[in-house]
């Protein structure tokens, strides 16, 4: 059973940083892409930052590029989304997500895989 499990959220005051880990057992993703997601209250899923299968490409939503930094480790199976400058606007769960498919891609139907969520709560 594939499984997707994210750790590292929580409360954070405006101008801090937060590292998100995910980590994936049951198959392995060091061929294919993996990805970050968020959702806020009575939003839809936003796009993140997805990594290619090596982590020598990457992609960012709009709202975080230059703040979020995305890489992983394949040895250790693992994604991380390092997160500095957070706003109250990045308030949301945060989704790790991975593909069975080759490329990258930042949209949601990409992803076959994906964990539970992570709350990040930034105060003012």
């Amino acid at each position: 059973q594939v499984q997707v499990v994210e750790s590292g959220g929580g409360l954070v005051q405006a101008g801090g940083s937060l590292r998100l880990s995910c980590t994936t057992s049951g198959r392995t993703f060091t061929t294919n892409p993996m990805a970050w997601f968020r959702q806020a209250p009575g939003k839809e899923r936003e796009f993140v930052a997805a990594i290619n299968w090596i982590g020598r490409v990457t992609h960012y939503g709009d709202s975080v590029r230059g703040r979020f930094t995305i890489s992983r480790d394949n040895a250790q199976k693992t994604a991380t989304l390092q997160m500095d400058s957070l706003r109250p606007e990045d308030t949301a769960v945060y989704y790790c997500a991975a593909s069975s498919r080759f490329g990258m891609g930042d949209s949601a139907d990409f992803y076959d895989y994906w964990g539970q969520g992570t709350q990040v709560t930034v105060s003012a």
